[in-house]
């Protein structure tokens, strides 16, 4: 793609997000959305091929659909209260936004979309619309937090963290286990926001982090499972430091990723009822299970190499400069918990 184009659209995909972060008015918030939506599309078709164009249309018709979801809440809204302004809203307009976030954000029970799309893009478009893609529509879930039902923002929460966990661990393509694992940290966050709008801060943040540090390993290399133990030959530095990065994006102690999780279970324990904590704690541990799933086959069962292909350490890799620092974060702080939580 010409790099003035494609400078074009990544400029007009972060001016989108930060409209629909800055505004306080419904059509400006969905004029966000729709210019987000229609930014990232030629990055989901820029393979060529028929998968990618296939994911291109089923992102295209879930992100429209919750955007006209979102735009009739709103004209709703302003025909009883008279204001177009995102905090005020009424019941029914809430629901309608509620949904329509949800099925934006990939959260059960509207996820078996997410999946499909990310499976058939490459895997650095997957990171974007892993990471930048949810901050639009946790905004305006941030900002609506007030109006919502908590009962069913912890069930749906829930729901997804279960989902994501249960769902990923009979799969071996690496972007679709990635796509499961987005959906189970997801239900983290709808459950964070429930509980603490500040916190929910702190968890974005990690997630962002977390995901980005095991992504921009894998993008070079793996597609599946299988793939990914040939990293071993090119750099064995970079693909521990990714099987460390997925076992915190898992949340395993005393790594970065059990930051969020813990503090989200000390909410739950002060202000909700212990079996909710103790069901979200289970689901943790599937998702769990299918990172060290990956970490084991990686690392500790090498396949068959001939002596050139053992050797590839020696050259030059073309690993990104920034994901060394981004593992980094995403591993060693947890220490910086009281910090972090005080400063979001």
């Amino acid at each position: 793609m010409n790099p003035l184009i494609w400078s074009t659209l990544m400029t007009s995909l972060v001016a989108s997000t930060i409209i629909t972060m800055s505004s306080n008015h419904w059509l400006l918030a969905w004029f966000g959305l729709e210019l987000n939506t229609l930014s990232i599309l030629p990055a989901t078709m820029k393979s060529n091929h028929p998968r990618a164009t296939e994911a291109t249309t089923k992102y295209f018709l879930v992100q429209v659909t919750a955007a006209t979801l979102i735009l009739l809440a709103s004209i709703m809204s302003a025909w009883q209260t008279g204001h177009w302004t995102v905090s005020h809203t009424t019941p029914a307009a809430t629901m309608l936004t509620t949904t329509a976030i949800m099925l934006k954000l990939g959260t059960a029970p509207m996820h078996m979309w997410y999946p499909n799309v990310l499976q058939g893009i490459t895997m650095n478009t997957a990171l974007l619309i892993s990471t930048w893609q949810k901050l639009a529509p946790l905004t305006l879930l941030y900002m609506t937090h007030s109006h919502l039902d908590r009962p069913t923002l912890l069930f749906i929460g829930l729901l997804s963290a279960l989902i994501g966990g249960w769902a990923g661990l009979n799969q071996t393509q690496t972007r679709t286990i990635m796509a499961f694992s987005s959906i189970a940290h997801m239900g983290w966050l709808i459950t964070a926001i429930t509980l603490s709008p500040s916190l929910t801060t702190l968890v974005m943040l990690i997630y962002i982090t977390t995901t980005t540090a095991t992504f921009l390993p894998l993008a070079t290399t793996s597609k599946t499972i299988t793939t990914t133990g040939t990293m071993w030959p090119q750099s064995p530095t970079a693909l521990t430091a990714t099987m460390i990065a997925l076992l915190s994006l898992g949340g395993l102690p005393p790594l970065t990723g059990f930051m969020p999780k813990w503090l989200i279970l000390k909410e739950l324990l002060s202000n909700g009822p212990p079996l909710i904590a103790t069901v979200l704690l289970m689901s943790s541990l599937l998702s769990l299970f299918f990172y060290a799933r990956l970490a084991y086959l990686t690392i500790l069962t090498t396949p068959p190499a001939t002596t050139n292909a053992e050797h590839k350490w020696r050259l030059k890799t073309n690993q990104l400069k920034h994901a060394a620092p981004t593992i980094m974060a995403s591993t060693l702080l947890l220490p910086m918990t009281t910090t972090l939580y005080v400063t979001t």
